[in-house]
């Protein structure tokens, strides 16, 4: 299973970076054998859209 995203868009005005589904996951599956995760720091967008 590989789930992409990125916490800080968000639509919802009750969610934020540490409380949406995303951030949800990656908490749930830490400490399993099989779980990695990836956090990339650049942007590969326009400047506008980062």
């Amino acid at each position: 299973m590989v789930l992409i995203g990125d916490p800080y868009q968000i639509d919802n005005p009750h969610l934020d970076a540490s409380s949406n589904g995303l951030t949800y996951l990656v908490e749930r599956f830490k400490g399993q054998d099989i779980f990695g995760r990836v956090t990339f720091s650049k942007s590969e967008r326009s400047a506008l859209a980062a």
